[in-house]
């Protein structure tokens, strides 16, 4: 393969060491690099010469992709999310929008359980206290016999029932594509609306991707529905919760805690709501953040982008022309 030039803006592929530095190494690939995720404007800048990306959550709009066209000749998702990537624009312009399914799903529901551990034990509280010199005795909940509602019962979703179930679960779930057989194998009861396992659990955990129809989704709304004192698990999308509707809640008790890896900007302003929210627990999208999963991600994102600037079908493609 001819040089090519490429632009990587994922911090944890460049972060962690593993082969996959070597995969681009070894392809003779030169590497244009920034720290993501970037903005349409820094995007700007950096397009225009370049063959291909390995982007993360980078805002590559019409606009970036017009920039870049026509040298470059593919775009390879490091994860799965692609809301940050037009990608019907993209599709129009017959652009491959590669990426990584099946990589992160392990990572991202260890994540979950974590979460909610430390929620309904006040972890952070009593380790901060600790650390000041506080013998703090906070008395936390347990988990067990809780039920948890799944949105969204893809791989990370049903990943978390597996997990969740081995904690003394009762598990439900709601997918539009509902697979009878993982459901059935692992006891978990089938919602009939989003509604009905919103206001019958008392955890929620989110695994859907954002939409047109999933922004907004938990609101005021929604959560004055639910049982008093629920738990919210967010690590799907920040925009899927609305910001200041959670805030008030955990203010008034309506919702008994709420702990997310993702957020409606990231990183979030100084003031951003949910950082002074009580009984919430905010992680920097860190999920998907070990390094068995990065090096699985960085892997085949590198796998796909070699592979299609060699002419060979690359392993996931997101778009079809």
């Amino acid at each position: 393969m001819t040089a090519q030039r490429i632009l990587l803006t994922t911090t944890s592929f460049q972060d962690t060491p593993g082969p996959h530095h070597q995969k681009l190494k070894d392809a003779g690939i030169e590497i244009i690099s920034d720290r993501g995720p970037l903005t349409e404007e820094r995007m700007l800048e950096l397009v225009g010469d370049i063959d291909g990306m390995i982007c993360g959550d980078d805002a590559i709009t019409a606009a970036v992709i017009d920039k870049a066209l026509p040298r470059l000749k593919v775009i390879s998702k490091y994860g799965i999310g692609l809301d940050k990537i037009d990608v019907d624009y993209a599709t129009s312009k017959k652009l491959p929008v590669l990426f990584t399914p099946g990589v992160n799903h392990t990572t991202v529901a260890e994540h979950v359980l974590c979460l909610l551990l430390a929620l309904q034990r006040r972890l952070i509280d009593i380790c901060t206290d600790t650390r000041a010199g506080k013998w703090t005795r906070i008395t936390g909940h347990e988990i067990m016999g809780s039920k948890l509602g799944i949105i969204g019962l893809g791989r990370i979703g049903k990943e978390v029932a597996i997990r969740a179930k081995a904690f003394g679960l009762t598990i439900q779930a709601y997918d539009l594509y509902w697979d009878e057989a993982f459901a059935s194998e692992h006891g978990v009861e089938r919602a009939a609306s989003i509604e009905e396992l919103c206001t019958s659990s008392d955890i929620v955990s989110i695994h859907t991707n954002l939409t047109p129809e999933t922004n907004g989704m938990i609101n005021a709304e929604s959560i004055a529905r639910m049982k008093k004192g629920v738990i919210i698990i967010n690590c799907s999308r920040g925009e899927i919760v609305e910001v200041q509707a959670a805030k008030e809640a955990l203010e008034s008790g309506q919702l008994g805690g709420y702990a997310a890896d993702v957020l409606d900007i990231e990183p979030p302003p100084a003031d951003h709501p949910l950082l002074s929210a009580p009984n919430a627990i905010i992680t920097s999208h860190i999920g998907s953040r070990t390094y068995e999963s990065v090096q699985r991600q960085a892997g085949m994102a590198c796998d796909n982008l070699i592979r299609f600037l060699n002419g060979e079908a690359p392993l996931a493609q997101a778009n079809k022309f």
